[in-house]
């Protein structure tokens, strides 16, 4: 326990330190805290798989945090300025957004990512897809008037493609998860440079809505999609909010998850990147196809098994508060949309 209070609290420290830093090396010591700090909780299990996710992870970490200092210093040695505002040398911008790409997992930097959910826990892999995510978003959205608008686009639908493509045959849950990730980071990064505020809309819903699919996954320990076929038989009640929360994610209407696309696709539109738009809305179709899948899998399919076991007594149906929570914030939040907007 104290073990575990330590690396939560270094997470804090190095997530804080990164956003509330305006200096290139305080925001690096941030980053490098919280990947010091996150990398016994993937290798606790001692499993092989974990172990080998722990060091691609620390590998990958270390390689784009050595990017990102060494573009933050060209930048110095060119204009004198180590604030991280000031960002303004070409090759220190591209050097930067390598940098982060690497840290976020987009295309083209994305391999290392399904690979290290997949060897992650549960809980793990929702630190990983969320909270680790925030410091190099930050910093994105800090520097995000001096990146170049064309190489982020490519960058974005470039992931929204291989997001939604690569998530069509996965059979475990965690890569499709992560892949799901890659594809929401292409539609945080393409509006970016439009509109920062947007990202971090997007960001939260997605954090909230990923938090209440890995809580509930946690709950019943599921893993992949055969397991996830007894569920219905199991708790009714939570397969049927998975399969709410899962459509969620997808974007479709009545729900939270539709409200940042809506509005990405509409800052797109007045820019005038229709054919952007357009694309990249067509893209998230190649997503909504696995979270169907998932959702298929949750609700409708039962599996191939006897009645004696269908019947499982002893299960423990009750659901816990925060997943509750959580599920009805990622399901029921578009109509405090107006609310959400209007907060500066």
């Amino acid at each position: 326990p104290q073990a575990k209070l330590i690396f939560s609290m270094s997470l804090l420290l190095g997530t804080t330190i990164t956003i509330s830093s305006n200096h290139w090396m305080m925001a690096w010591t941030g980053l490098e805290v919280n990947t010091l700090a996150i990398l016994p909780l993937i290798s606790k299990s001692h499993h092989p798989r974990a172990i080998e996710a722990s060091t691609k992870y620390f590998l990958v970490q270390a390689t784009a945090s050595t990017l990102l200092l060494f573009s933050s210093a060209s930048n110095a040695w060119f204009t004198g300025q180590w604030d991280i505002t000031q960002l303004t040398h070409p090759v220190s911008c591209t050097l930067l957004t390598t940098a982060i790409s690497m840290k976020l997992g987009l295309v083209p930097f994305h391999f290392w990512f399904p690979e290290i959910l997949q060897g992650s826990s549960l809980m793990t892999s929702l630190l990983l897809a969320t909270i680790m995510k925030f410091p190099p978003t930050i910093l994105l959205l800090l520097t995000s008037h001096s990146l170049n608008p064309t190489l982020l686009s490519v960058m974005a639908i470039a992931s929204a493609a291989l997001g939604g493509w690569m998530g069509l045959n996965q059979t475990q849950i965690r890569k499709i998860m992560a892949f799901s990730s890659i594809s929401h980071l292409g539609w945080m990064i393409i509006i970016l440079i439009y509109s920062p505020k947007l990202t971090l809309i997007t960001f939260y819903i997605y954090s909230l809505t990923t938090a209440a699919i890995f809580f509930t996954l946690n709950s019943t320990n599921t893993l992949k999609l055969s397991t996830l076929m007894s569920m219905w038989s199991k708790i009714p009640t939570l397969a049927a909010a998975l399969m709410l929360t899962l459509l969620s994610l997808a974007g479709l209407p009545p729900l939270t998850g539709f409200l940042p696309k809506w509005l990405i696709i509409q800052e797109l539109t007045k820019q005038e990147l229709t054919t952007m738009a357009t694309t990249i809305a067509l893209l998230s179709l190649l997503g909504l196809f696995f979270y169907l899948r998932l959702a298929y899998c949750a609700t409708i399919t039962l599996p191939p098994n006897s009645t004696n076991h269908m019947k499982q007594w002893h299960t423990n149906k009750s659901i816990d508060m925060l997943t509750s929570i959580l599920i009805t914030l990622s399901t029921m939040l578009l109509p405090l949309s107006p609310t959400i907007l209007t907060i500066p």
